[in-house]
């Protein structure tokens, strides 16, 4: 082999451990720190219609106000976790958020190898309570389905993280 052909192979070589080097420390960043939360992005666009073809700006849904107030039924006072390394513990709910992740800045730190560094965020809304994946490698579990969105999380079902699974209770 020429020692033209040599030089560029391991010049080559050289360019993929770089490009293995920077992807394994985004990866190593993103579950660390986390990503940026961007619900309020996605709910304040939740009420808008597609812009029609060749249109500039989207159309905003306008929504009837409701006849009557939406009944309150008792909300959650509590989290529970009900399986996982830490089976048993109970976080009282305030009206701040909580986070729930492995890095010690959380609220909830959970001592789980599949949850990532900040994996995910429960916090009240209009008397509700609401979850939202930030970002987690292994993603977050409502019941049987992969959250992807903020949603409503109803009490007493399951919210998984990693190994562990949480409820909310009265």
């Amino acid at each position: 082999m020429s020692e033209l052909a040599f030089t560029i192979l391991r010049l080559g070589y050289l360019l993929l451990l770089w490009v293995f080097l920077a992807l394994t420390m985004h990866v190593l960043r993103k579950d660390i720190f986390g990503t940026p939360s961007r619900s309020r992005n996605r709910r304040s666009m939740r009420n808008v219609l597609p812009a029609p073809f060749g249109a500039s700006a989207p159309t905003p849904v306008s929504h009837p106000a409701p006849a009557v107030a939406p009944v309150r039924r008792k909300g959650a006072t509590r989290l529970v976790i009900t399986e996982g390394p830490l089976a048993g513990s109970t976080v009282p709910l305030t009206p701040s958020s909580i986070v729930i992740g492995r890095s010690p800045s959380c609220t909830l730190v959970l001592d789980d190898d599949y949850a990532s560094g900040r994996h995910a965020r429960v916090f009240p809304q209009d008397g509700t309570w609401w979850v939202e994946d930030l970002g987690s490698t292994n993603g977050t579990m409502l019941g049987d389905s992969l959250i992807t969105d903020t949603v409503e999380l109803p009490i007493g079902v399951p919210l998984r993280i990693g190994q562990t699974r949480l409820e909310l209770r009265p």
